[in-house]
Formats: structure tokens, sequence, C-alpha cells
């Protein structure tokens, strides 16, 4: 079996593209780590926040693993190790799910609730502080227009 990839032509990144791509890179990494680091201080992580605040949204509080883990970014073995640490937290419960006999709902308890009422004053001062009160109205809606652009699948 030849290990030879097939002859591609590559269109490398001019200064200005890779200039821009590695200033992204580094933002991404700062504000995630930043955040990451306060929501530690109150004893929770990122995807933990990210569960809970997503599950508040639901209706009844309940979202399918599938649904989660594609909304994470995720596969669902990854989110279901993680949720299984949540459970035993008491902060999210499974359900089985009455439509898929291999699937279940991930369901916000009461003290997952709580969790995220008390972790959310500290996450938005937080968001604040790396993000939104150091950039400008224009410099938002930049961001704003560029994260709904990149988002979308190429």
């Amino acid at each position: 079996m030849s290990t030879k990839r097939p002859s591609v032509t590559v269109r490398w990144l001019d200064a200005d593209e890779e200039r821009a791509w590695r200033a992204l890179r580094r933002m991404m990494i700062a504000v995630q780590s930043r955040t990451a680091h306060d929501l530690a201080a109150i004893g929770l992580s990122e995807p933990d926040y990210e569960v809970l605040s997503t599950l508040s949204e639901r209706p009844g509080h309940t979202s399918t693993l599938r649904e989660q883990a594609a909304k994470m970014g995720w596969s669902r073995s990854r989110l279901s190790r993680h949720a299984t640490r949540m459970e035993a937290r008491g902060l999210v419960r499974r359900e089985p799910d009455p439509d898929d006999g291999r699937g279940c709902y991930l369901v916000l308890t009461e003290r997952g609730l709580g969790t995220l009422g008390d972790a959310a004053p500290t996450h938005l001062e937080s968001v604040r502080r790396h993000v939104i009160d150091r950039l400008s109205p224009a410099d938002l809606s930049a961001l704003e227009s560029i994260a709904c652009k990149l988002e979308e699948p190429a």
C-alpha cells in the first residue's frame, strides 16, 4: 500500500490570510482558556456549562443525547461519558427515548438548574470581561457577522 498522497495543488495562504488565520486561532484559544478558567474557579467546565445552559433553554429542560451532541460538535459516546460524570454530581439524569431504543434523553435536574443559576453571573462577567466590554458596537456587529458565516459548513 502506497503512503504517497495524490498530487494536489495546494492553495497556500498569502501573508494577509496567514496573519488573519493565526489571529483567529489565538483569539479562540485566549477567549476559551480565559472563560474556562473562570468557570473552573466555581467548579464547572465549559462543557458542563454548555450542557446545563442549553438544557435550560429546551422545553421541559430535556434534549436527546443525539441533539445535544450535535449542538456541541461532539460524538454521542463522548457526550455520554461526560453526562455520566454530570449524573454522578446530580446535575442531569437520563431517561429512555421511546422513539429510539438505543437513545436517551438528557434532563436537567433541579440541582443542575440551581448550579446553572449560581454559575450564570460568573460566566456572564467572564464573557463581558474577556470579550464584550473590550469591543465597540461596530466590532460586535462584525464579530457576529463573521461568526454566522463561519458556523455554516463550507
